[in-house]
């Protein structure tokens, strides 16, 4: 506070002497002594507005000293901002993605787009790219739409060449950068005849590519722009890509293999009483091997719809005699019979429903007493596949 007071009364009465026009000696000791006339200097306007112009400065001089100074690293480059609003931070952000951009070759590349170039073409020219002075990247077209490079063995003389230029390794990812790849021209039943120069390959936001192409060892080589890529990115989910000659390429409509499924099974004995699941072992038909004798299990070997039945016999009076049908663990439907009088009696269900792949079914012996042989066939379980389902 000392301070402060001293530094107010200096600036006050240099205001004072300054704005007072001359003052000699004694009037300068009167205003040391007596600080009532320096304020009253401060009166006259031409003093206040030095006075304030004075504090503006001092203030300024505050300020900038009260500035922060802050590192910021973005893309790799340390900037030095000092007190930087929020404006002036996002001008320096958009400056360095612009600055990265400029260094990225997937914002900076060459057109190729020569139709002579593609893997079906069978030009009579016969081009050379070590003609051409190649000069930064380049993405590759076909027809104004993008392609990139064969990543299998081109036959001769396609792509409008003697040899033509294949990339011998795979396409690399986003995450991988720029990535170094060996290319090989074909000649004379060699695959890799001609080792080109290694070209750099980039994998760009969007699903493109782009190459850093360099002079090829000798002519005639020609780098070749895969219509497979072209092609095949177009079939749809049922259809797959094929090609006889492995150059023209099409999009196909894939077959649907429809299965046959029908089973037919019988028990050559008696059952009583509760039978968990009947394992049927004698099986005259198992078309689509979906039935199993040794467990008495069905299982779907297909999505679609099916037809089951299942029958039973039985003799003993005022006793009935149930066989359920069991898919998926649930009893869906009953074979049911109930004589009254010394008789034998047949009984015979049927059920149809929709069943997913890998469904079971099978049939369990809840009550009663049922009877067959090996001739009568009585004791029976089967089903058939009447529509299949994608």
């Amino acid at each position: 506070m000392v301070v402060l007071a001293v530094a107010v009364f200096v600036t006050l009465s240099s205001c004072a002497l300054g704005c007072s026009g001359n003052m000699n000696p004694s009037e300068l000791q009167s205003l040391k002594i007596q600080p009532a006339a320096v304020f009253k200097q401060m009166k006259n306007p031409q003093c206040e507005q030095t006075t304030l112009q004075q504090q503006q400065d001092a203030l300024t001089q505050v300020n900038m000293k009260s500035l922060k100074q802050k590192t910021q690293s973005d893309f790799g480059t340390t900037l030095l901002t000092y007190g930087t609003s929020d404006e002036e931070e996002y001008d320096l952000r958009v400056s360095e993605e612009d600055s990265r951009r400029k260094s990225d070759p997937c914002f900076h590349y060459t057109v190729l787009d020569d139709a002579w170039r593609a893997t079906n073409s069978t030009s009579k020219l016969r081009m050379c790219d070590r003609n051409v002075k190649w000069k930064g990247w380049y993405r590759l077209f076909y027809k104004g739409k993008s392609i990139q490079m064969p990543e299998r063995c081109v036959p001769v003389n396609k792509c409008s060449t003697h040899a033509p230029l294949w990339l011998t390794g795979p396409h690399p990812k986003r995450r991988a950068g720029i990535v170094t790849r060996q290319v090989c021209g074909h000649w004379k039943k060699n695959c890799c005849a001609f080792k080109s120069s290694p070209i750099q390959v980039k994998k760009c936001l969007g699903n493109y590519y782009v190459y850093k192409f360099t002079k090829p060892v000798s002519c005639d080589l020609a780098y070749c722009a895969d219509v497979n890529t072209l092609v095949c990115s177009r079939c749809r989910r049922n259809q797959s890509c094929v090609s006889r000659d492995k150059i023209n390429w099409k999009c196909k409509t894939k077959k649907v293999i429809r299965r046959q499924v029908h089973f037919f099974a019988s028990f050559p004995g008696q059952l009583s009483g509760k039978v968990n699941r009947i394992k049927y072992s004698k099986v005259l038909v198992n078309e689509g091997r979906a039935f199993s004798s040794r467990t008495g299990v069905f299982r779907a070997p297909v999505s679609g719809v099916y037809q089951f039945f299942f029958s039973t016999q039985t003799a003993n009076a005022g006793q009935k005699t149930d066989l359920w049908l069991v898919v998926n663990g649930y009893w869906v439907a009953v074979s049911h019979t109930l004589v009254t009088r010394p008789s034998s009696v047949g009984s015979l269900a049927t059920y149809m429903t929709f069943l997913r792949q890998g469904a079971s079914v099978y049939v369990t012996h809840n009550c009663g007493k049922s009877w067959a042989n090996a001739a009568s066939m009585t004791i029976t379980f089967g089903g058939s596949m009447l529509l299949q389902k994608k």
